[in-house]
């Protein structure tokens, strides 16, 4: 229980947290733009089972592996890019807590 209250307040609330402190202007938009980061698990649908709590996603699954993380970081180092950027690296952080949790 307390292992999902722990990620999906950061899936949500972190988001929400940076988007009001560092993106004022347009928190709205920053914030709907992180949430997009949890497209990423679309690449749970090529596993099988679908869904195993015992799991851990980190370089298991296509988009979750240590090359596709390092993209996510240089995203969020370029200007353009850094608000999904920001949002994919807190996927990851979440889905990695997930793993020690």
């Amino acid at each position: 229980m307390v292992d999902q209250l722990v990620h999906y307040g950061i899936h949500f609330l972190l988001p929400l947290i940076i988007s009001i402190k560092f993106f004022k202007s347009i928190w709205v938009k920053a914030y709907l733009i992180m949430l997009l980061a949890f497209s990423i698990d679309l690449d749970h649908f090529l596993a099988t089972p679908f869904f195993d709590p015992e799991r851990c996603s980190i370089n298991f699954h296509p988009l979750h592996t240590y090359w596709a993380i390092g993209i996510y970081i240089f995203l969020a180092l370029l200007k353009p890019t850094r608000i999904l950027g920001i949002g994919l690296v807190i996927h990851i952080l979440a889905d990695t807590l997930d793993c020690l949790l």
